[in-house]
């Protein structure tokens, strides 16, 4: 069952789905749920796997419950007749963050043996919007099969490369550019990363 939080102008909100799957950089994920609570205007729908709250709480200390209460909604990956198995059910799109390779190859071949793979089956099948930030290195050749199909499919690869441009003194700082760049991948206006303005401007900038 779907543990649900509504508020009055909940119906007028944007959905989008946050699958946080069994690779390490869960905290990409995490920052994507926190970025579009303090924007507002968008509902989101989270889906934690059981590797993914193991990794987790590995990396980050975080428990099921401390992600669970950034999101409106949380489904349980196993229950494949939630909201979001259906294509009938409107949202903007999907991301998963991070992306396993075994997450990332149900995707791939249309494998829905659980309620992330099923979703992003349905993201596919409605041409809606879906972004894989994918987490492994280096990279096998079924890897790199898996992503030219996905993206074949409408998808978007999206490994989570640090952009060093952006001159981020911490990791947080990484993480926050780029789960921004996610962000504008579907359409959510924010201020919350230094944008590039060229290299004259950046050259300016540093005398």
């Amino acid at each position: 069952m779907a543990a649900k939080r509504t508020t009055p102008s909940s119906k007028a909100k944007q959905r989008l789905i946050v699958a946080i799957t069994g690779a390490t950089g869960t905290l990409y994920g995490v920052r994507i749920l926190e970025m579009l609570r303090a924007i507002g205007g968008w509902e989101t729908h989270l889906i934690l796997s059981e590797p993914g709250a193991l990794n987790a709480w590995q990396d980050h200390g975080l428990r099921r419950k401390d992600i669970a209460r950034l999101a409106d909604v949380e489904h349980n990956a196993r229950d494949i007749g939630a909201s979001v198995a259906s294509g009938s059910f409107i949202t903007h799109g999907m991301v998963i963050a991070p992306c396993s390779m075994k997450t990332l190859a149900g995707v791939a071949h249309g494998y829905a043996d659980n309620l992330v793979s099923r979703a992003a089956d349905v993201i596919l099948k409605e041409r809606r919007r879906l972004v894989l930030l994918t987490r492994e290195a280096p990279l096998n050749l079924a890897h790199l099969r898996n992503m030219v199909a996905v993206t074949e499919m409408g998808g978007i690869v999206f490994p989570p490369v640090p952009a060093f441009y952006s001159r981020a003194q911490t990791i947080d700082g990484l993480v926050d550019h780029t789960a921004g760049r996610v962000l504008d991948l579907f359409g959510v206006e924010h201020d919350r990363i230094e944008r590039w303005q060229g290299m004259k401007n950046a050259a300016t900038t540093n005398k």
